[in-house]
């Protein structure tokens, strides 16, 4: 199993999915059910891309940043 971390285009902006999954397939699968889970309104999702993938162990896991105008 593999742990990944998927960068969503949005049209709100970018979003990420840190999700463990046996494959590549299987890892995007899973983006739209969480995109309902999470939203109100699942958002159209216009691009996404695996950016990383690990494999799941004990402490595997990833910094998310974001950035705050100000």
């Amino acid at each position: 199993m593999f742990l990944y971390k998927i960068e969503m285009e949005l049209q709100e902006g970018l979003s990420y999915l840190i999700v463990a999954a046996d494959s590549d397939e299987k890892a995007f699968e899973a983006v739209e059910g969480h995109l309902i889970r999470h939203f109100t309104v699942a958002p159209e999702v216009k691009e996404a891309a695996i950016v990383e993938k690990k494999r799941l162990n004990s402490g595997a896991g990833y910094v998310v940043e974001t950035s705050v105008s100000g």
